[in-house]
């Protein structure tokens, strides 16, 4: 019989996975993931600079920080020159990738982010990954053509039902369907990449698993999942929703690792992340451990300090106030001392 690195893992494999607790079937778990990952992605950590260009969003996500319905949130938009500079920042510091990342913003325009992105190539020919969320194809296409290379656009839950309910539209909103966008981004020439929330109110182990099956199937390339972590500035921080008893996943560490490594087996060249969210319910050592269990990528964060408590999508984010110099050299030496190396150039389907 095929080893578990060597299997394509059914419904009922994972399931049993998510279900495991046994700690030394979970090491087993987690080394064959470890396995898959050196063998098919190397030891290479690529770091993706992050930039939060804008904290406006016109969602009303129900455990987001930033919603478009908290009155208490200092908004910002950064100029073109800021993020300019903060990509320049990270190719100083060696990174292969900037990330654009902002809440779904409608002062974002098409023409500007373009120019900015045309720039960015231009001037350090960076990998560019924007992270946006939903827009207009032609928006797309346009950053497309003007150099981005990557999109990343969470589904956070293949369950519909779910996802409404966390998700409600704002008045005059169209109904979200992000499965469909990111099939048109892959039609469009983007790596995609998506991903899920771990413990959602009201999510089942059965769920997730289609959640994991989902990620086969899109053919993603870079998978991001960390703990749900509510602010309490939103409806599910400050009145969660009542739970069936025994039918909930836990928003806990442990469940993170194991669904890490699941993400491993069944996309075994995905990039996949050691999430901040990590960092900050294990300040540790939880980035490592992710390491360890089937990721890849770290994304440090490359903002302006001053922005930063701005971006507060949940509350206590790991580096807030660590500049972009004091993180970089703390995460090169916490990655070579796992016997790992930080990895060269943009790392993924077009490097």
């Amino acid at each position: 019989m095929r080893s578990l690195a060597e299997r394509s893992l059914d419904r009922d494999e994972i399931l049993g996975w998510l279900r495991e607790e046994s700690p030394e079937r979970l090491d087993e778990l987690f080394a064959a993931a470890d396995s898959v990952r050196k063998a098919r992605v190397g030891d290479e950590v690529h770091l993706r600079g992050l930039v939060e260009v804008s904290n406006y969003c016109r969602r009303q996500c129900a455990y987001c920080g930033i919603r478009a319905g908290n009155s208490a949130v200092a908004r910002y938009r950064m100029t073109a020159e800021e993020v300019l500079a903060c990509a320049r920042e990270a190719q100083d510091l060696g990174y292969g990738t900037v990330v654009l990342q902002a809440g779904e913003d409608p002062g974002i325009e098409a023409g500007w982010m373009a120019e900015v992105v045309r720039r960015i190539k231009a001037e350090t020919g960076l990998a560019v990954t924007l992270s946006l969320g939903e827009r207009d194809e032609d928006e797309l296409r346009s950053w497309r053509e003007a150099g981005a290379d990557r999109y990343l656009l969470r589904f956070e839950t293949s369950d519909r039902a779910l996802f409404e309910r966390i998700h409600s539209p704002a008045p005059g909103q169209v109904r979200s369907d992000r499965i469909a966008q990111l099939r048109s981004l892959r039609q469009i020439g983007y790596e995609i990449g998506s991903g899920v929330m771990v413990g959602i109110p009201g999510q089942s182990l059965g769920s997730l698993a289609n959640d994991l099956l989902l990620f086969r199937e899109l053919d993603l390339d870079m998978i991001g999942v960390g703990p749900f972590i509510a602010h309490p500035a939103t409806p599910l921080g400050s009145n969660p929703l009542p739970l069936p008893p025994g039918a909930q996943v836990p928003s806990t560490e442990a469940m993170v690792y194991k669904v890490i490594a699941l993400v491993r087996l069944v996309r075994p060249d995905a990039n996949i992340p050691s999430t901040t969210a990590l960092a900050t319910v294990n300040r540790t050592n939880g980035r490592e451990l992710g390491l360890s269990r089937g990721a890849n990528i770290v994304m440090p964060n490359v903002t302006p300090v001053r922005y930063r408590e701005k971006y507060e999508i949940y509350p206590g984010k790991a580096c807030v106030n660590e500049t972009a110099k004091a993180c970089a050299v703390s995460l090169e030496g916490r990655i070579s001392a796992m016997g790992r190396r930080v990895g060269a150039g943009p790392g993924g389907r077009y490097s």
